[in-house]
């Protein structure tokens, strides 16, 4: 198999998964596919350096964190939009999509290292350590922001909050 089959592999395999996490950091559609976009061209220009690692996915998650934190440097960051496409599509995998847009709503209203600690700790699932590697912290702080974050999430969404339930697991 060719260098570049294994990349269009890779691809195929992660590419949703990074698109849904790009979109929980973001919360558009649109800058979620360019921040995947980036994020597989910076990680084709290393791929030979980086196919063998058992922790790509770590390595992807990070490049695309930096992409979505370096985001805001960018000239057109501040274009403002006239108009709001697509803004009450629910995420893939979430119960009904009245709870998605309020709980999207409440991620973006949070500063964007306490939204990537939430979105890597709760839907990539990682560990303290791992998301501390990702973000290049320690394991302190991903502990305070994860805590300041849920805060802020519970002071957005207020009483809201209650009537949110885990989307998987035996307890509905």
């Amino acid at each position: 198999m060719r260098i570049d089959d294994d990349f269009i592999a890779y691809y195929e395999a992660r590419a949703g998964h990074l698109r849904t996490t790009a979109y929980l950091l973001c919360g558009d559609w649109h800058l979620a596919q360019d921040l995947v976009q980036l994020t597989f061209t910076k990680l084709y220009q290393v791929w030979r350096r980086v196919e063998r690692h058992e922790s790509l996915d770590q390595y992807a998650r990070r490049v695309l964190l930096r992409a979505f934190l370096d985001e805001r440097r960018r000239p057109w960051r501040h274009e403002v939009p006239t108009q709001i496409i697509d803004a009450g599509q629910a995420a893939p995998g979430t119960r009904s999509p009245e709870d998605g847009v309020v709980l999207r709503a409440a991620l973006t209203r949070l500063p964007r290292r306490q939204r990537a600690v939430l979105v890597l700790r709760f839907w990539a699932d990682l560990s303290v350590d791992q998301t501390a590697a990702v973000l290049g912290c320690s394991s302190g702080t991903v502990k305070s922001q994860t805590s300041d974050a849920l805060a802020g999430l519970r002071r957005v969404l207020g009483n809201a909050v209650n009537d949110f339930r885990p989307i998987s697991g035996g307890q509905g």
